[in-house]
């Protein structure tokens, strides 16, 4: 649990003890066993996208990424950034890989700002 957030503080046995016994929920099991059957690799690897594919998206997209994320590295998401032409990236400085939660305000903030000017500019 140590690894997602840049905030330790998070990381209390209350919130430990909260996703200890989600994991063990029977519909929670199984909506993970339906995601990622055995062998788990193999599903884990099957969502990656060739290079090509990512470049390919024309909608807008909006990244998120904590600068201190220890799950995912900034690089990636700097990739993306290249790849992906309608994209902006936003990097929230003190933040792991819980960008919602460590930041949840602005976090919020920023998801409906994006929404709501894509939707301006769909109409």
């Amino acid at each position: 649990m140590k690894i997602f957030a840049y905030d330790q503080g998070l990381i209390g046995d209350e919130l430990v003890q909260m996703r200890y016994e989600a994991s063990l929920r029977p519909l929670t099991r199984a909506a993970y066993e339906r995601m990622f059957p055995a062998p788990r690799q193999r599903w884990v690897d099957a969502m990656a996208h060739a290079e090509a594919d990512v470049r390919a998206i024309r909608h807008p997209t909006l990244m998120v990424h904590g600068r201190d994320d220890k799950v995912i590295p900034l690089s990636t998401s700097l990739t993306l950034l290249d790849w992906i032409d309608d994209s902006q990236l936003h990097i929230f400085g003190r933040c792991g890989h819980w960008t919602q939660i460590e930041h949840a305000a602005a976090f919020s903030q920023l998801v409906a700002n994006f929404l709501a000017a894509d939707a301006a500019t769909a109409a």
